[in-house]
């Protein structure tokens, strides 16, 4: 293949198309420009569009092993190596919003020497950041320089996003160290967000170590160095996760244990309040009843004296429970 005509570049629904000029910058394929293949050209499409399915099922540039995962049929992270280069499916942090970021977007990649594909159903930060490296003319300058930057910086985003998590559960045990139990929902949202971030970036590293030891004939032997140290800082970034759900369940249990301790405590305090009362409880039943002969019937100062014997009697009680140390 000499060149690509522009007219097979041409999607109503494309987000973004240029090709490489080989300096780090890109070129908006616009026109009737040809885009010849001495630079690779990207296309980053909308699945949602109408016209970018159609163009994906339909055009002569795209195998037809890969149309189906391409148009979003595939979600978990994998890399499958074909005849004209490689399918890769990777997972972005989602900061289209403050809620879910563990909500991960899929970005599915089609690449080979002189084509790279691209197609996300949201946007993707890091392909916003691709797209301004390659403008200020500080861009990759060929696929595999380009599969590696994309790579580095959304490992990058999920890096910035465990450290976050990092120092929220710090934030947790600091809590619990002053005795404050955190939110309803809190941790469980924060355990939720590490086990769903675990889920996908350890098949994530996975794909980057597998790229790094494919040959692909577009990757040079310092892109598979670089993807391999991505694969290697994606690993250690999992070990924190693991690290971060294990504290996670140690506050959890932690929680428990206060919250167990707090009832324990005021159902002890009842209890002891209930044995202080008890026998004023019992003699203020007894002399309650409604029969002759109580003691102190006909006495003027018969209630103030049944008065101040319970509170002797409680006191005495009370001071019993102390000697005891119950109190």
């Amino acid at each position: 293949m000499e060149g690509i005509d522009r007219e097979a570049l041409s999607i109503d629904g494309v987000v973004y198309a240029g090709q490489l000029d080989g300096a780090g910058g890109i070129t908006p394929i616009e026109g009737s420009d040809i885009a010849h293949c001495a630079h690779p050209c990207w296309l980053h499409l909308d699945i949602a569009h109408r016209a970018s399915s159609e163009w994906l099922s339909t055009s002569p540039l795209i195998p037809d092993a890969v149309r189906e995962s391409l148009a979003g049929n595939s979600t978990r992270p994998r890399v499958n190596r074909i005849p004209e280069g490689a399918l890769i499916i990777l997972r972005s942090i989602n900061f289209n919003t403050e809620e879910y970021p563990e909500e991960l977007i899929v970005l599915r990649i089609y690449i080979t020497e002189k084509l790279i594909v691209t197609t996300r159903s949201q946007p993707i930060q890091a392909v916003e950041e691709m797209r301004d490296e390659l403008q200020k003319q500080q861009g990759p300058v060929d696929s595999g320089s380009w599969l590696v930057d994309m790579c580095d910086t959304l490992t990058d985003h999920t890096s910035e996003f465990i450290e976050d998590m990092h120092d929220r559960v710090i934030a947790l045990e600091n809590d619990l160290l002053d005795q404050r139990i955190p939110a309803r929902g809190e941790l469980s949202r924060l355990r939720k967000q590490l086990i769903v971030l675990r889920r996908y970036m350890a098949p994530q590293r996975d794909v980057f170590a597998r790229l790094a030891s494919e040959h692909l004939p577009w990757m040079g032997d310092d892109d598979r160095r670089r993807m391999q140290d991505i694969a290697d800082r994606l690993g250690r970034g999992i070990d924190d996760i693991d690290g971060g759900i294990a504290r996670t369940a140690v506050v959890a249990d932690e929680i428990n244990w206060i919250t167990a301790e707090s009832i324990n405590r005021r159902g002890y305090a009842m209890s002891l309040m209930a044995m202080i009362f008890l026998p004023s409880t019992f003699l203020t039943g007894l002399f309650g009843v409604n029969l002759g002969g109580i003691p102190g019937n006909n006495m003027r100062f018969g209630f103030s004296i049944f008065c101040v014997s319970l509170v002797v009697v409680v006191a005495g009680v009370a001071l019993w429970l102390k000697r005891r140390k119950w109190l």
